[in-house]
């Protein structure tokens, strides 16, 4: 499977991701971050059932706050 992560090429050796496993294979921890596929906002509680596909577009931003 091909999809665009942050504006990069990734592939994967899958056919179907869910956000929860994409999130454990690139080692994302972050406390407070929003997830993207195609412009779609993906609410936290959806995360072990919003599935990537192949040509998907996927965008990880890390929230950063300050004082």
């Amino acid at each position: 499977m091909k999809i665009t992560l942050n504006n990069r090429n990734e592939n994967f050796d899958c056919e179907t991701l869910t956000v929860s496993q994409l999130l454990e294979i690139k080692n994302f921890t972050f406390k407070m971050i929003v997830i993207k596929i195609n412009g779609n906002l993906i609410k936290k509680g959806t995360y072990e059932t919003a599935v990537i596909k192949n040509n998907d577009n996927v965008n990880v931003i890390h929230l950063i706050s300050g004082g």
